[in-house]
C-alpha cells in the first residue's frame, strides 16, 4: 500500500477514535437538566398547564410544584411515574399543589410506585397530606385491599415541613430552600438545585426578594416568575383595576425581573409561571431587557434546559 494511503488512513483512524472520545466523555459528563411541565398561572388552559418544573441531576428526579396537569406532562416525557417520588412545594396556594392527587395516586397505579411519595413544603405541607390520603381512603382501600392489591407503601405520603436551609441531599445533589415574599402568603421558598459544578434555582411566586438574590447569584440558570400587568389587563378587560394591582403586588414585574437577573447574573434567565400569548413574552422580554442584557428565554410547556459546559434549550414542537 502506498505511504500516503497508508498515511490517510492512519489519520482518519485517529480522527475516528478522537471522535468517538469526545462524544463518550459528552456523555459521561454531569448534565443538570430542568423540564418545565407546567408554564402557565391559575387559568385552566390545554397548552399552559400549572406550575412545574421537573429537574433531573445525576440518579436523581426531583419535582418542584404540582400544579394542574403535571401529571399528564410526565406521560408526554420519557420519565416513569415510578421515578417521580421526590416532591418539593414552594407554598401551598392551589394552583401550585392541586395535581398533587393525580400523581400521588396515578403514580402508584400506573407508574406502579412501590414506595411512599417523599414531600416537601413549609408549615401545613404534612397537614395538607394527612388529609390527602384521608380523602382517597375508598379508592385506595380498594385498589391496596380488595382488587388489583397495588404495593400498600406506594399508598403512602412522607411528608415533611421544612425551614430555610439544605432540606434534601443525596448522590451529590443538593437542595437549598429559602425564603421569598410572596406577601401575606408565609412561608413561601424559592429552591436551589447544586450538582457537579452546576445549579439552578426556581423562585416560586414572589415580589422582588433580597433573600433570593443573596441565594440565587451567578446559578447557572435562574427560573423566575413574573406577572405582566399591561398585557394581563388587556386580556382580561372584565377584571377590576384595583384586583390587577392586588395580583401585581405580590409578584414581579418583568421589569422587576430585569433587574432581579442583572444582580443574580445568571448564564441564562427564564420566565415561568406566566399568563400566556404573545403579548405578555413581548412584555417580559420589552420590561426585562431594560435592565438584563444576558441570554434570556420566555419558558412554555415542555421546553427543557440541559446545563453543562453548554447551555441546551429544547422546545415542544407542539403541545396539547
Amino acid at each position: 500500500m502506498a505511504p500516503n494511503v497508508v498515511r490517510a488512513a492512519t489519520l482518519s483512524l485517529i480522527w475516528l477514535a478522537t471522535f468517538a472520545a469526545t462524544l463518550k466523555a459528552e456523555e459521561e459528563a454531569p448534565t443538570l437538566k430542568a423540564t418545565i411541565l407546567g408554564s402557565g398561572y391559575v387559568e385552566p388552559l390545554p397548552d399552559k398547564y400549572g406550575a412545574s418544573i421537573l429537574v433531573e441531576a445525576g440518579s436523581e428526579t426531583l419535582l418542584f410544584d404540582v400544579g394542574r396537569g403535571t401529571t399528564i406532562r410526565l406521560n408526554q416525557i420519557p420519565v416513569g411515574f415510578d421515578v417521580v417520588d421526590k416532591v418539593f412545594l414552594t407554598h401551598l396556594h392551589s394552583d401550585h399543589v392541586v395535581g398533587l392527587p393525580d400523581l400521588y395516586l396515578t403514580g402508584w397505579v400506573l407508574g406502579r410506585r412501590d414506595t411512599p411519595l417523599h414531600l416537601w413544603g413549609p408549615t401545613g405541607t404534612a397537614h395538607m397530606a394527612r388529609h390527602l390520603v384521608d380523602a382517597f381512603d375508598f379508592d385506595i382501600t380498594i385498589r391496596r385491599d380488595k382488587h388489583t392489591r397495588y404495593a400498600a407503601a406506594g399508598a403512602t405520603i412522607d411528608a415533611t415541613n421544612f425551614t430555610e436551609g439544605v432540606v434534601y441531599e443525596a448522590n451529590g445533589v443538593i437542595v437549598t430552600a429559602f425564603t421569598v415574599d410572596h406577601g401575606p402568603v408565609q412561608p413561601a421558598f424559592g429552591f436551589r438545585v447544586d450538582y457537579a459544578g452546576r445549579s439552578l434555582a426556581i423562585s416560586g411566586d414572589t415580589r422582588p426578594s433580597d433573600n433570593l438574590i443573596a441565594h440565587t447569584r451567578d446559578v447557572d440558570v435562574l427560573f423566575h416568575e413574573a406577572f405582566a400587568p399591561e398585557a394581563y389587563s388587556a386580556a382580561h378587560p372584565d377584571v377590576p383595576y384595583l384586583v390587577i394591582k392586588a395580583i401585581e403586588s405580590v409578584h414581579t414585574t418583568p421589569t422587576q425581573a430585569g433587574e432581579i437577573f442583572a444582580a443574580v447574573n445568571p448564564r441564562l434567565a427564564v420566565f415561568y409561571h406566566i399568563d400566556p400569548g404573545e403579548a405578555f413574552a413581548a412584555e417580559l422580554r420589552r420590561d426585562a431587557g431594560k435592565a438584563f442584557r444576558g441570554a434570556l428565554e420566555v419558558g412554555e410547556d415542555l421546553m427543557s434546559v440541559s446545563i453543562g459546559d453548554e447551555i441546551k434549550v429544547q422546545r415542544r414542537a407542539t403541545v396539547r
